[in-house]
């Protein structure tokens, strides 16, 4: 029988399947923009720019509200604020490779990209994360991205 726990970890796991869905998507209709704009920069910057827009209706509605307490602010460790640098990275770069590698090999690898840090990162507990030792099974199930990867490039 299932239980209601299960049933919403299922339904997380859905909702992080659909959200992956969302990269080659966005990477394509940047990659489109890109060529509009005839910039990969400016492309990422309307994408952004589109974003953080839509973040602002969101928390307007959702939130009510645009502060948050700045008690404390200097205490938080400067890499805490690094997450849209990052970003900025992620988009960008994805903008520039898709006309070059094409979706399917941009998508891939940037997964195996992620999986080989998120392995490091549960391996280590960094960032505050509890701690995943990584295992021969997280090796392998690694291992058979970068397959992947290689099946994906050369047919």
């Amino acid at each position: 029988m299932t239980t209601k726990k299960s049933k919403s970890m299922i339904a997380f796991m859905f909702m992080g399947l659909v959200a992956g869905m969302m990269s080659p998507i966005q990477t394509s209709i940047n990659s489109r923009l890109r060529i509009a704009v005839d910039s990969p920069i400016i492309a990422s910057l309307i994408s952004f720019l589109v974003g953080m827009l839509l973040l602002l209706l969101i928390s307007l509605v959702v939130e009510r509200r645009l502060t948050f307490p700045l008690r404390g602010v200097g205490r938080i460790p400067w890499w805490i604020f690094t997450g849209g640098a990052l970003g900025v990275i992620f988009v960008t770069s994805n903008i520039l490779l898709l006309p070059l590698l094409g979706s399917a090999l941009t998508v891939v690898l940037a997964l195996c990209g992620q999986m080989i840090i998120a392995l490091t990162i549960d391996h280590f507990g960094w960032f505050g994360i509890i701690r995943h030792p990584i295992n021969r099974y997280r090796i392998l199930g690694v291992l058979s991205m970068i397959g992947g990867v290689l099946l994906i490039q050369w047919f």
